[in-house]
């Protein structure tokens, strides 16, 4: 068995090794602790059929035991100074393709084409860089990947947004536009003390597995969420206060505004955060007809 790459002697000897210092803009935290990694490749529930998508590798901590439990590990890293590190550090492993990209801006789809072909199991499994987190996910989900779900870790504020239900303080439109595509939940809290540098905050990971289908059919996806996001644009404000402000002439529109609220049975008092993904859908729908095409 190959030594563990994630452990505080060796981080620190391979990062000496190459003089590599971390970049504070890419949102750099290695992981130094090999039972947190384990476990987080546990809940990816992979096989040895299984194809493993990983974003942001470092130094291979995490890339190194997702090629022990999957068929193949496809990485992408944006930072080019890690490349020669995951040569020599992933060397033992020859079922892994380093791509040296912004996710945000890679061909998911193509690559997956290229690199997993015969496999019809995938996982995306990450430590997420904190600054991009979001964008990341909803590209993944938005792109609509033949992936099973994801696995990621990330600061533990936005896994409690994402996962929230409704009526509580962390429920939002990112809430819903993650559940829209996904069933969501916490799965492990990751203290601080287990990265090199330390972050200012504990870290989560969440566990992301595609719907079949959206959780709600919907007229439009686009108008969906912007009635979403618009229902949230201030949390203290009513429904009818937050769309009327937000929406396409939205103040001319009060009273149609009104009427959708009537038809779906939705209190016009009632505020963002105590709504239902499917009341969610089932308002949008009613708004659709008095604001198509306007977005």
């Amino acid at each position: 068995m190959n030594k563990d790459i994630a452990t505080p002697v060796r981080t620190k000897a391979i990062l000496d090794k190459y003089g590599f210092s971390f970049k504070k803009s890419l949102g750099q935290n290695f992981l130094i602790d090999t039972n947190i990694l384990k476990r987080i490749v546990d809940h990816a529930e992979l096989t040895e059929t299984s194809g493993a998508i990983e974003i942001g590798p470092g130094i291979g901590a995490l890339t190194e035991q997702l090629a022990r439990r999957s068929a193949k590990v496809l990485a992408f890293e944006i930072d080019q100074r890690l490349l020669p590190i995951l040569e020599d550090t992933l060397s033992p492993y020859e079922n892994k393709k380093i791509i040296n990209s912004d996710i945000l801006k890679a061909d998911v789809h193509k690559a997956i084409a290229e690199e997993f072909a015969g496999l019809d199991d995938i996982m995306v499994v990450a430590n997420l860089p904190y600054y991009v987190t979001t964008p990341i996910i909803m590209k993944l989900l938005e792109d609509k990947l033949p992936i099973r779900g994801i696995v990621c870790m990330l600061q533990k504020e936005v896994a409690d947004r994402i996962a929230a239900k409704p009526g509580t303080k962390d429920y939002g439109s990112l809430s819903i536009a993650i559940q829209y595509y996904t069933v969501a939940e916490t799965v492990m809290i990751v203290p601080k003390t287990v990265f090199m540098p330390q972050p200012n905050v504990d870290s989560a990971v969440i566990r992301l597995i595609k719907r079949e289908i959206p959780a709600v059919a919907v007229k439009n996806e686009e108008f969906f969420f912007f009635v979403t996001r618009a229902s949230f644009a201030q949390r203290r404000k009513t429904l009818l206060n937050n769309l009327t402000s937000q929406l396409p002439n939205g103040k001319e529109k009060k009273e149609q505004i009104l009427a959708a609220l009537e038809q779906v049975e939705i209190d016009p008092g009632r505020r963002g955060e105590t709504l239902s993904i499917e009341e969610f859908g089932k308002l949008s729908d009613a708004l659709y007809p008095y604001f198509e095409g306007q977005l």
